[in-house]
């Protein structure tokens, strides 16, 4: 009994210990999100005052141009009737136009050089939006870490009666938090990091072929730049929902599951058919976030390890009940093998423990996998 008893004290100060490692975490992200604001804002007054500055600049250059162009004519006129002219009056023409011209010259650069600045800048602002929206996120992720820390997982430990039981679920815990880590890391990584560094890269090309090869053949390159950046968005947007879907507080929880579906479609370019049966209703919050984290890990499940093309999702109410479906046409797998090993289904089934519902998986080798999930609502 003194061996439980210890056990249970080890456990509690593993999660005191990670309670604070997220809490401290959480500090840090907020420090970050702040000091981007702070040169967001800052980044914003420059813009503006370099936008003013390239409306004058391009005043200045185009009554510059017009005096240039009198000035051309008034030396052409010297030129051919040269003998009509006084020696100063020639040398004053050729002079005034050469004056002119390399005064043009200079500010056209600079132009060019504030044009670019201000370029540099928005691209430095809309990154920095990307940073702020990914830190505010992550902050709504930790919240819901720390909230799991500090009551579901204490309550769970009360319930373990075996320290095995205990260690290997605390272990588990904290491996899932650092694949999640590492998962957005890449994501982030081979994602938007890659799209945002090639549009760097193609807005230089932008301000060279503007000065080089004009403005229509710059709108030609501005038209790639704008399909980069929705790229990025798309994935930037992709990664939000992962952590957090913002729909399912706004639309509940139906909606939200056909908009994370068909987006799954889209960028997996796999067929899912989802179909949803009896009433669209809201439920309590935290069973709409359980029940749609259930189905989005039976999706990822059958897209990561079936080997299908096709996917459906079913969704019912009935006598006070949910009831999910989830059925790939896939490899599948032999039931007689044992697949405890697997995480996700591992934390599906606690979930639905936890909900005090019912998960049956049926599955065949080349016949694909049925997962069926009974849970009683709450509202």
């Amino acid at each position: 009994m003194s061996k439980v008893l210890e056990q249970d004290q080890t456990l509690d100060k593993i999660i005191e210990q990670m309670v604070n490692v997220v809490s401290n975490s959480k500090q840090e992200i907020f420090d970050l999100g702040e000091d981007s604001r702070k040169q967001q804002q800052a980044l914003a007054k420059e813009v503006i005052q370099i936008r003013k500055d390239v409306s004058k600049m391009i005043n200045e250059n185009d009554q510059l141009e017009k005096k240039l162009k009198l000035a051309r004519q008034r030396l052409t006129q010297v030129s051919k009737n040269f003998n009509q002219f006084s020696e100063e009056q020639v040398q004053k023409a050729y002079n005034d136009t050469h004056e002119l011209q390399t005064k043009l010259v200079v500010q056209r650069q600079q132009e060019v050089g504030l044009i670019k600045r201000r370029d540099e800048l928005e691209h430095r602002i809309r990154s920095l939006d990307q940073s702020i929206e990914r830190t505010e996120n992550v902050m709504s992720k930790i919240n819901v870490v720390l909230n799991y820390l500090t009551t579901d997982l204490k309550d769970v430990n009360k319930a373990l009666t075996s320290a095995k039981e205990k260690y290997d679920f605390g272990l588990q815990i904290i491996d899932a938090q650092e694949e999640e880590r590492r998962k957005l890391s890449r994501e982030i990584h081979d994602g938007p990091a890659q799209m945002l560094a090639n549009v760097m890269i193609r807005s230089d090309i932008v301000s060279r072929t503007i000065r080089d090869h004009g403005v229509d053949e710059a709108l030609k390159e501005m038209k790639d730049v704008k399909e980069m950046v929705r790229g990025a968005l798309y994935e930037v947007r992709k990664i939000i929902y992962d952590l957090r879907p913002m729909a399912l507080d706004d639309l509940g929880l139906v909606p939200t599951l056909r908009k994370y579906l068909s987006t799954i479609e889209e960028y997996h370019d796999i067929k899912v058919e989802f179909k949803s049966f009896g009433e669209e209703k809201r439920y309590a919050q935290k069973f709409e976030a359980a029940v749609f984290r259930l189905i989005q890990e039976g999706v990822q499940n059958a897209i990561k390890h079936a080997a299908t093309s096709l996917i459906r999702v079913r969704f019912e109410e009935s006598y006070n009940k949910l009831n999910i479906h989830v059925v790939d046409e896939g490899k599948g797998f032999d039931m007689t093998e044992t697949k405890d090993d697997s995480f996700g289904l591992t934390g599906m089934r606690e979930r639905v423990d936890m909900l005090d519902g019912e998960m049956n998986i049926k599955s065949k080798k080349d016949e694909g996998t049925r997962i069926t999930i009974s849970l009683p609502i709450i509202y």
